[in-house]
């Protein structure tokens, strides 16, 4: 009965990963090829490592495994979210056929002023630099 649990638990996952990769080539644009990735690759990869915990049925094993689960359902969606922000702000565009665009208007004027601390305090000293030689 569990090897039957643990085929199921492997097979699914594989499969979720299958869907995953297939997902990368099949969608039209890069925000839904990283949201079918993320969701699928996710899925795939808890329920295999839940398949290996029940099937090695070892402490350290298992509890290695939930740890890693929980931090990759706790991290991956976070890091796709933080990815997609950067490439809306960096421009890659939608989808010719997307309906609503959530984020347009909202961050028109600030796009350009993203800077790195470093130019930021890079600026701050050729404008006293200048201010100081026309004085």
């Amino acid at each position: 009965m569990t090897s039957l649990i643990i085929a199921i638990l492997a097979t699914s996952g594989s499969i979720f990963a299958l869907i995953a990769s297939i997902g990368i080539v099949k969608m039209p644009d890069f925000y839904t090829r990283l949201s079918v990735t993320i969701k699928a690759a996710t899925l795939g990869m808890g329920t295999i490592l839940i398949s290996a915990a029940i099937f090695f049925n070892d402490f350290a094993v298992t509890s290695k495994n939930i740890a890693i689960l929980f931090f990759l359902i706790l991290t991956a969606p976070i890091a796709g979210h933080i990815i997609s922000r950067v490439a809306y702000f960096t421009g890659i565009p939608l989808w010719e056929k997307t309906v609503i665009d959530e984020m347009k208007g909202k961050y028109e004027g600030r796009i350009e002023n993203l800077q790195s601390s470093e130019s930021e305090e890079q600026e701050k000293a050729k404008e006293k630099k200048n201010e100081s030689a026309s004085q």
